[in-house]
């Protein structure tokens, strides 16, 4: 088939990779210049998610409800929520434990999956985007480590290896923990990664251009017609256009296919209206910062997680990307971004989370500053599969943690596209599509 990709982050690339590779056409629109450079760019670089992931829902959450009514890291504006009735009913339902378990093993066989497929990728291209073992989660208090035991439960459940450390052994695990505040213990995931994930996204891109995937970068989608599978485009400009836009109306360009998918992350949402698809999606804006490495000989060697916090903190050579500060605009910033304020506020909260647990480390005042817009589904879970327009596909919110997620949801959609038997079981394939809502 020819199939439209639009988005090119790091669910629009690996879902052009899983398509090209089962034999279709694949054009992918993007209306940037490169790939990953909005949403995908400020992953904290967790590859997978675990049970320690509260983005899940909060029926996976082991911290406290006030963090995610308005904590050190989440701010969840429940009058925004109000008014979005679907989505704020499904995220605040807390099931039993048996429940969580349920939810965590449909979503496992996704994650094998996604570590299977990004491990086919790396080997067989030989891909270096600064990976990284081993991740540590990160506790201050007793209290905080008693309500980790549903998680822990979990890792043993799939067998997934873990060690849970008292104080002294984080600090034998990761010698650049200050022990001043006191720490009450961690656990540490030895298997689990970090990487860069527009880097990956960027060393993919070429591999599939050579291979005949088509890309239109900088190209903005006016309008879809999903009965078509067409795509009309935004003409476009350069300057000389632009000084006499006002004498002519250029003419939309179109392209059609067979079908087409969406991966665009917070733009989906408008192209997904004009379709008449209503989804419940939240959109979530997540904070990032970036900054040199100041103090080599005190720099991390582990990847570390202020868990109750939801602030990552990893490593990338000579530099620091610090991920969290998750927060749910208002309606009216929705488009027009956060107020300085508030944005001021979210990123002070991430860098203090430097100054607590690797204080000195990073030269903070040189660093850059992002934030970007996510989709948050209300069980957590990414929605990828058919909508009830037969030729249009959707493959989102995969949420802030664990980019690598996207492969595994590609795969989905390509075997699913293809018609081909899907190597998760039906259950998973359920609990992922959109017809769950």
């Amino acid at each position: 088939m020819d199939i439209i990709v639009i988005g090119a982050g790091i669910a629009g690339i690996t879902t052009a990779y899983c398509l090209h590779t089962a034999g279709h056409r694949v054009c992918v629109i993007e209306q940037q210049t490169t790939v990953a450079q909005k949403a995908s760019f400020g992953h904290g670089g967790v590859i997978l998610p675990t049970p320690f992931d509260t983005w899940f829902g909060p029926e996976l959450s082991f911290s406290s409800w006030p963090a995610w009514l308005g904590g050190e890291s989440t701010r969840i504006r429940l009058s925004q929520n109000l008014k979005n009735c679907s989505w704020t009913r499904r995220f605040f339902k807390k099931p039993n434990a048996e429940q969580c378990l349920t939810r965590y093993a449909r979503l496992k066989p996704l994650i094998d999956l996604a570590a299977i497929t990004l491990a086919e990728i790396e080997t067989h291209y030989a891909f270096e985007f600064e990976q990284r073992s081993g991740i540590l989660h990160l506790f201050r208090h007793a209290s905080e480590l008693k309500r980790i035991a549903p998680a822990l439960l979990f890792l043993q459940q799939h067998e997934h290896p873990y060690q849970l450390l008292n104080a002294e052994e984080c600090y034998r695990a990761e010698p650049s923990i200050p022990m001043h505040p006191p720490l009450a213990g961690g656990v540490f995931l030895p298997d689990d990664r970090s990487a860069n994930c527009p880097l990956f996204a960027k060393q993919l891109k070429p591999v599939l251009e050579e291979a005949g995937v088509r890309f239109l970068l900088g190209r903005q989608v006016a309008r879809i017609d999903p009965m078509l599978a067409r795509v009309e485009l935004e003409p476009q400009q350069n300057h000389f256009d632009s000084t006499l836009s006002h004498l002519a109306n250029p003419t939309l360009e179109s392209i059609i296919a067979d079908a087409i998918v969406i991966t665009a992350g917070a733009g989906s949402l408008p192209l997904l209206a004009q379709a008449g698809v209503r989804l419940p999606l939240q959109l979530m804006q997540l904070h990032t910062i970036i900054a040199p490495i100041a103090s080599e000989e005190r720099a991390p060697r582990l990847t570390m997680i202020d868990t109750v916090r939801q602030i990552t903190m990893a490593r990338f050579n000579n530099r620091l990307r610090i991920a969290g500060g998750l927060v749910s605009p208002r309606l009216t910033q929705i488009q027009a971004g956060l107020d300085h304020k508030l944005r001021q506020q979210t990123l002070n909260k991430v860098a203090h989370a430097v100054h607590d647990w690797l204080p000195g480390v990073t030269k903070l005042s040189t660093g850059s500053y992002w934030d970007g817009k996510r989709l948050l589904s209300p069980d957590g879970l990414p929605i990828v599969g058919a909508t009830a327009h037969p030729r249009l596909w959707v493959n989102l919110a995969h949420g802030p943690v664990g980019w690598a997620l996207a492969c595994g949801a590609a795969k989905v959609l390509a075997d699913q596209m293809t018609g081909r038997v899907s190597e998760i079981d039906e259950d998973t394939l359920r609990s992922l599509s959109p017809a769950r809502f």
